[in-house]
């Protein structure tokens, strides 16, 4: 309710203080991206969903100079909820996945091994077990222009049972319930990309890949992994 007792017109919206925490845990991460290497410059982007509100990096802003005053936000729909600077060019993209899935942290990066798999295969191959924490072998979405709705669509897809994909000629997308969490994937397939194009560099031999068995018994294991045993008891 509102404070004339009429019916609050957004119930779903959050207020200044989850907006304020959450824009900093944006910002920090958007900086991890940068001091990790998986982005050069103003490159890649990072939002963050609370209720039906959407907090995003802005286009163009070097990740050190954003602060608190900063913040950044739109509805689903793209609408602007607070802030003067404009959005990601890649907005489009971000709205896309909230949109469809229970995701409330996206990530994307140029990260530069993750980005020289995206020219040379259709599908990241099972090279490591850990392939499997991401839902299975990662998909490329086909290249589409940065910030277009047919770039949405291809990643949209390219996610469908996935938690990160990789966009062909252009980088990765991956989400979380966190931002660490979506971090986290990113950072572990652009390692997984790495140790792929190192074992294909190999002269005269090609790298062996796990089976869909294999990767379907280590699913299983990681869902208990990091429990204690009363927790699964």
């Amino acid at each position: 309710m509102t404070r004339t007792g009429a019916p609050d017109p957004h119930p779903d919206r959050p207020g200044a203080e989850a907006l304020a925490a959450a824009w900093a845990d944006v910002v920090a991460t958007a900086r991890r991206t940068v001091a990790d290497g998986l982005v050069v410059g103003t490159s890649g982007n990072v939002s963050a969903r609370v209720g039906d509100t959407v907090l995003v990096t802005p286009s163009g802003v070097p990740y050190d100079r954003l602060g608190p005053g900063d913040l950044t936000a739109v509805d689903l729909d793209g609408r602007r909820c607070a802030g003067t600077l404009p959005p990601t060019s890649e907005l489009p993209m971000h709205l896309a996945v909230y949109r469809a899935t229970d995701a409330t942290a996206l990530v994307h990066t140029h990260a530069p091994h993750a980005t020289a798999v995206s020219v040379l295969v259709d599908e990241l191959p099972p090279v490591h077990y850990m392939t499997a924490a991401l839902g299975g072998p990662v998909r490329v979405a086909p290249y589409a222009p940065y910030g277009s709705d047919e770039l949405a669509a291809h990643a949209l897809a390219a996610l469908r049972d996935r938690t990160a994909c990789l966009l062909a000629h252009h980088g990765t997308l991956a989400l979380g319930a966190t931002l660490d969490q979506a971090l986290d994937r990113t950072a572990q397939l652009e390692w997984m990309c790495r140790v792929w194009l190192l074992a294909s560099a190999v002269p005269g031999r090609t790298p062996s890949l796990l089976s869909a068995a294999a990767l379907a018994e280590t699913a299983t294991r990681l869902r208990g992994y990091g429990r204690h045993p009363e927790a699964t008891s």
